[in-house]
């Protein structure tokens, strides 16, 4: 089952709504990883290097979804020197 690049596709979907319903950066790296599998078991000579070896998959799938996350945090995380700056406490109504 985990030969099929539907299958990595689908998962990444899933989890690019998962990333919809609860924003925070976690699920998207690893949508972004998955979907990244699924295109490579489509290429005739990566799919041929991943067939049939599933602990192979799952570190090419961690790899990618760690190098997604850090690309996402240098893109999209807090900037350097900026600071969330509160004016009012909500303990203080």
């Amino acid at each position: 089952m985990w030969d099929l690049w539907w299958v990595w596709v689908s998962a990444a979907l899933v989890l690019a709504i998962l990333e919809i319903m609860a924003p925070a950066f976690i699920f998207l790296g690893f949508a972004l990883g998955a979907l990244a599998v699924g295109l490579l078991l489509l290429l005739p000579p990566a799919a041929a290097w991943l067939a049939g070896a599933l602990p192979l998959k799952l570190v090419v799938f961690a790899l990618l979804s760690l190098l997604a996350w850090l690309i996402l945090h240098k893109v999209f995380g807090l900037r350097k020197g900026q600071v969330k700056i509160w004016h009012r406490d909500i303990n203080d109504d």
